[in-house]
């Protein structure tokens, strides 16, 4: 019969087993070995901890070092979306959905101006290429996808 050992490495090999007469005598002479590093060690909880704060230290400072102004605006911009979508869902699941279209309203026009300022943070970096599309090109698309797309949210509110 065939098993799955899994190595300490993180890579899983297959391995017949042996029949339970020779694991019973294997078991025997065999002595268990002591895993270092469970869960109970705080030792690599710490270290994880540690590698990780510089892992997103080291983030965060090549981003504000090499972000240009100008996406960290709109980024600012899809954090509020994106917090105000969750707080819409928040309330919805606390308070209930009896005005249940002004709750799909919200939350699609959450979900909408969230995407249209990805699409234009993307026209926007400069490490793409838009086939020579001007700033003020994207700019004019995404403020009259915006006039269109909220048109059609008021309408749907009723």
């Amino acid at each position: 019969m065939l098993a799955c050992n899994r190595e300490t490495s993180g890579t899983f090999t297959l391995m017949q087993e042996p029949s339970a007469a020779t694991t019973s005598a294997a078991s025997a002479t065999t002595p268990t070995k002591k895993r270092s590093g469970s869960a109970a060690d705080g030792s690599n909880t710490s270290e994880f901890v540690a590698q990780q704060s510089q892992l997103v230290q080291r983030l965060l400072a090549a981003y504000f070092e090499t972000t240009p102004q100008t996406l960290k605006l709109i980024d600012a911009y899809l954090v509020c979306v994106m917090l105000t979508g969750i707080i819409q869902f928040v309330y919805v699941v606390v308070a209930g959905t009896f005005p249940f279209n002004s709750f799909l309203s919200g939350f699609i026009a959450s979900v909408g101006a969230f995407v249209l300022g990805a699409n234009l943070r993307i026209q926007l970096n400069p490490k793409n290429d838009f086939g020579g599309l001007s700033p003020e090109a994207a700019f004019a698309e995404f403020a009259f996808c915006s006039a269109v797309f909220y048109g059609f949210v008021v309408n749907f509110l009723g």
